[in-house]
């Protein structure tokens, strides 16, 4: 009974962060997913995790500001430190501030090694892309080029769960202007969109213990589970 509910709750607050997620996209980009990448990547993912349709239709509404809801949400970034001096970026989305902001320092107090402070330096802020093709010998470096990308990385199911198995999967890395071209390109040429967002890249990766990055993937798990917090960057793989 407690594991399901545990789940049950687990799953509630992944149905709130992709709705917050979809109204945000739908907000900055209009609320038609075909032209809009990121929403079209957003309202994907909440499909897959059986979100009801008429609550994705309402989130759209409400960040395109159709119909009586307005959008409330303010996007806050927050910078710090997770145990072992990893670097963290906390991008959060609150109709409250004067509540969150006390709430995710008490988060870093509970880290014991944690800290907020300045770290943005530390990261590139860049377009992040990530898609998978059905033929898992498609060429990416190709595909990056063509898209217009400026790197590309495999991605494999492990690393992101909406990554179909034997496919080919990878993350292009563009300017943050160019988002949408990418993933235009990508999904006329045969790939399916799953993340289409501005994100943050470490300029530099520290050397930590499998111990260390047990201990830095718990802090950021406490982080993940706060309902406003939208991403968690982290200077780790």
């Amino acid at each position: 009974m407690a594991k399901r509910e545990v789940s049950s709750l687990r799953k509630s607050q992944a149905s709130g962060k992709l709705l917050r997620e979809i109204t945000v996209a739908s907000k900055h980009g209009g609320p038609d997913p075909d032209g809009n990448a990121r929403l079209f990547a957003a309202v994907e993912k909440a499909r897959k995790e059986s979100v009801p349709r008429d609550a994705i239709e309402r989130a759209i509404n409400k960040g395109a500001g159709i119909g009586g809801d307005k959008l409330s949400l303010e996007h806050i970034a927050f910078e710090g430190y997770a145990p072992h001096k990893v670097p963290i970026i906390i991008e959060v989305l609150t109709d409250n501030n004067n509540r969150t902001a006390p709430e995710i320092r008490v988060l870093f107090k509970k880290g014991q090694l944690g800290a907020s402070g300045s770290n943005k330096f530390l990261f590139d802020h860049v377009g992040l892309v990530e898609a998978h093709h059905k033929d898992p010998a498609s060429d990416i470096e190709a595909a990056a080029i063509e898209a217009g990308a400026n790197e590309v990385e495999p991605l494999t199911h492990q690393q992101n769960d909406d990554i179909s198995e034997g496919t080919a999967g990878a993350r292009f890395i563009t300017d943050r202007a160019a988002i949408h071209l990418v993933s235009q390109w990508l999904s006329k040429n045969g790939w399916t969109v799953v993340t289409s967002e501005m994100g943050y890249i470490p300029k530099n990766i520290p050397q930590l213990t499998d111990e260390q990055k047990a201990e830095v993937g718990e802090f950021l798990q406490h982080l993940d589970d706060h309902d406003d917090v939208h991403r968690v960057w982290a200077a780790i793989r």
